[in-house]
This record gives structure tokens, sequence and C-alpha cells, in this order.
């Protein structure tokens, strides 16, 4: 399994709309061949930061997603609500549960 989080600092003006805004990319996701779970919530520490965890069944479906034509459509349809580049921490996960995810690293 390919476990992604990445956080999303929005600026104050899109805060409220950023869920609508990433609908279209939250959608193709998941459909997704290879797409395990993906799901965004809002960070308990900044009212303006989102958190988007996703999981990938491997390497290939997670390389996948980031070159398919809705990934790309959705950092541009994103780009103008945020304050800065997208904070991603990844984990390669070689097993099904928590346990065996270990500590997660900041990339």
């Amino acid at each position: 399994m390919y476990f992604i989080v990445v956080k999303f600092q929005t600026k104050p003006d899109y805060t409220d709309q950023f869920m609508d805004l990433v609908g279209p990319f939250t959608a193709a996701t998941r459909r997704e061949p290879g797409n395990l779970w993906f799901d965004w919530s809002r960070s308990v520490e900044d009212p303006d930061e989102f958190v988007l965890v996703e999981a990938f069944l491997d390497d290939d479906a997670a390389g996948a997603h980031v070159n398919s034509a809705h990934f790309k459509a959705g950092l541009d349809s994103m780009r103008p609500a945020l304050t800065a580049t997208p904070r991603i921490v990844s984990r390669k996960v070689d097993g099904d549960s928590w346990g065996e995810m270990g500590e997660l690293q900041i990339g």
C-alpha cells in the first residue's frame, strides 16, 4: 500500500469554498483503479489548513494518480486558493494495518 498525507494551507478568503473547489478532483481520484481511500479533513490546529489522506494499492497506482490529467487539473484549480506549496508527508507501507506503518516521515 502507498499511503500519502498532504497538508494544504488555504488563503482565508478561500477556506469556506475549498471543498467545493476540489470536488471534481476528489471524485475523479476516488474512481481511479488502485485507489483504496481518499478523504479530506480540516486541521484541528489551523482553520485555514486542510489535510488530505490517500491510500493506493501500490507504487503503480500512486504513480498513475500523480500523472493523471485530473491530478494536473486539480492542482491548477487549487493553486489560486493556496498560500504555499502543499506539504507532503508520505510513507510506503508493506501491510494492511496501522501497526505496520511505523512513523511517518516528513518528505
